[in-house]
């Protein structure tokens, strides 16, 4: 392969031989293409003991990605939406390079901020006219 890295993002690239593939059969209809050929892939990715990552990054991912990854930190990945084993493997390192692009984005600090004298105002005035037209709901008493 002419490229020897996945580019994660400008600082992070995960060298292929850090990935590994499984192939199998798909399931569903198919007839005999999809009887006789491995065009199933599974890309496994030794999240918990990759070198590419740094301990930081690698604690970032495994927080964010620990829903998908087995008990050994290794995470997961199956393609078999394309009739063809390469097409099928693309599309799981393109999967694989947008999640660990996602999980390792730094999260945004929220700055607090506080609502303005007019939001706090309008916001009154919404409850005062909503209490007033629950009021009107109320039993009507009759006069003698």
């Amino acid at each position: 392969m002419a490229e020897d890295f996945v580019q994660i993002s400008d600082q992070v690239a995960i060298p292929f031989s850090e990935l590994s593939f499984r192939t199998a059969r798909s399931s569903g209809p198919g007839g005999q293409h999809v009887q006789r050929t491995e065009s199933k892939v599974e890309l496994l990715f030794d999240l918990a003991g990759s070198p590419s990552l740094t301990e930081e990054e690698r604690r970032l991912a495994l927080s964010r990605l620990g829903g998908r990854l087995d008990q050994q930190g290794v995470l997961h990945l199956v393609s078999q939406a394309g009739r063809s084993q390469f097409d099928n493997r693309a599309d799981v390192i393109e999967r694989f390079r947008r999640l660990l692009a996602a999980a390792l984005r730094p999260t945004k600090a929220r700055r607090a901020t506080r609502p303005s004298a007019t939001a706090r105002r309008q916001r009154l005035e919404a409850k005062r006219r909503r209490s007033q037209a629950k009021q009107l709901r109320g039993r009507v008493e009759r006069e003698p």
